[in-house]
């Protein structure tokens, strides 16, 4: 039977709310009134777990993180023997988020209705995609659902932090460079205007660094609201083309085509690739879902394209190895791991092995890439406030030279 959250008073007038199953939501009214409730509200949990319009302007009910807890605590519960159902009813009594008690009571009641789980969580496909679902699909049919429910934990949580070490080291440069933007546009609009035009109006030309920083000045304080317009005009129109699917693929091999930034996106994408191929291969899903699945969580969309066309290799009857290693944008590594596997019938440990070599393959370019830029960062900053002092200050020494 579906969910329904309630809002209700009692006898003495004080609000209640909760959680009911019921067949509909006359059913759920009757309840209440047999409860000695008067309600007030009866809306569907399901209703509010769409991914329509009103879904796209509310934040997940699920993080990536929280996701990945509450998947581990559901393995713990599953593999420890109690009943799904249970599981669910134990989760949601625990849960403290009033959103995740719902999406949880209302899958518990999609399975308590004679729903398998997988479909239960394809009625909240917003937070649950489409891999989440087929490895606990795979994890139903094969009786082993608290095994596979760990290995997608274990999968979410590596993801996780891989994705924090990527965003944990492109966070000091971003930092460091748009504090220097601020610094630069400050002593650029207000010091240097100060300060240089005491001398402006003198006989004897400026030095040629400050009337250039001065043209500089007025140019910024004139037009530069013309610039960050255009700027917000240029992002916006880019945002709009890359809803193109033809724009957004060139962009994409573009961005692949980088010389340091293009080797960490192909690499966290390969990754990512490999992980979902190795869960779901391992899970029992069939290669061609599993590949279909894998190619749907990649964010580039050149390497999308090339997964798909992979997978149109292998429906045609071509080892995974040679159809990988006909698509030069994936790794060399990730075809050749896909090879062994093949060969001693071992693919879902290879191709593990191959996630985990590449993600740390691009933990260690990140790290060094945030290392190398950390002082370039510093250096430059340095070297433009240096123009700028000297600008304020060469006006200063050709003065003191002119009164001796």
């Amino acid at each position: 039977m579906p969910a329904y959250r309630f809002e209700a008073i009692d006898a003495q007038g004080k609000a209640r709310t909760g959680l009911l199953e019921g067949d509909n939501a006359k059913a759920v009214r009757s309840q209440l009134r047999g409860q000695g409730l008067v309600p007030l509200g009866v809306e569907a949990v399901a209703a509010q777990l769409g991914d329509g319009t009103r879904a796209r302007f509310t934040r997940r009910t699920f993080s990536s993180t929280s996701l990945a807890v509450w998947t581990r605590q559901l393995a713990g519960l599953v593999a420890a023997g109690l009943p799904l159902e249970r599981a669910l009813t134990a989760l949601a009594d625990e849960s403290e988020d009033p959103r995740q008690r719902d999406l949880v009571a209302h899958l518990r009641a999609e399975v308590n209705a004679g729903s398998t789980f997988a479909r239960a969580l394809a009625s909240a496909p917003r937070e649950f995609d489409e891999v989440y679902r087929a490895v606990v699909a795979a994890g139903e049919q094969s009786g082993a659902l608290g095994t596979v429910l760990e290995k997608l934990a274990d999968d979410l949580e590596e993801r996780q932090a891989l994705r924090a070490k990527l965003l944990g080291a492109a966070l000091y440069p971003a930092i460091v460079s748009g504090i220097a933007v601020l610094i630069v546009i400050f002593l650029v609009t207000y010091v240097v205007p100060q300060v240089a035009s005491v001398f402006a109006h003198g006989k004897r030309a400026l030095p040629f660094l400050t009337v250039a920083m001065l043209a500089i000045s007025a140019f910024v304080r004139s037009w530069g609201w013309l610039v960050l317009l255009a700027a917000i005009g240029a992002g916006a129109m880019l945002a709009f083309s890359l809803r193109n699917e033809a724009f957004r693929r060139r962009y994409d091999a573009m961005w692949l085509g980088l010389p340091l930034v293009g080797r960490l996106a192909r690499g966290y994408n390969a990754a990512r690739f490999a992980g979902t191929l190795a869960m779901l291969a391992g899970a029992g899903v069939p290669i061609l879902k599993a590949l279909q699945a894998a190619a749907e969580t990649l964010n580039n969309r050149a390497l999308r394209a090339d997964a798909v066309d992979a997978l149109a290799q292998v429906r045609e009857g071509a080892p995974l190895a040679s159809a990988l290693a006909g698509r030069k944008r994936f790794p060399g590594l990730l075809a050749m791991f896909a090879r062994l596997g093949e060969q001693t019938g071992e693919l879902p440990t290879m191709l593990e092995r191959a996630a985990r070599q590449l993600s740390g393959e691009v933990q260690r370019r990140a790290m060094a890439l945030a290392t190398l830029l950390e002082p370039l960062l510093i250096v430059a900053m340095g070297g433009v406030v240096m123009l700028i002092v000297l600008a304020v200050l060469l006006p200063i020494i050709q003065l003191n030279a002119w009164v001796k």
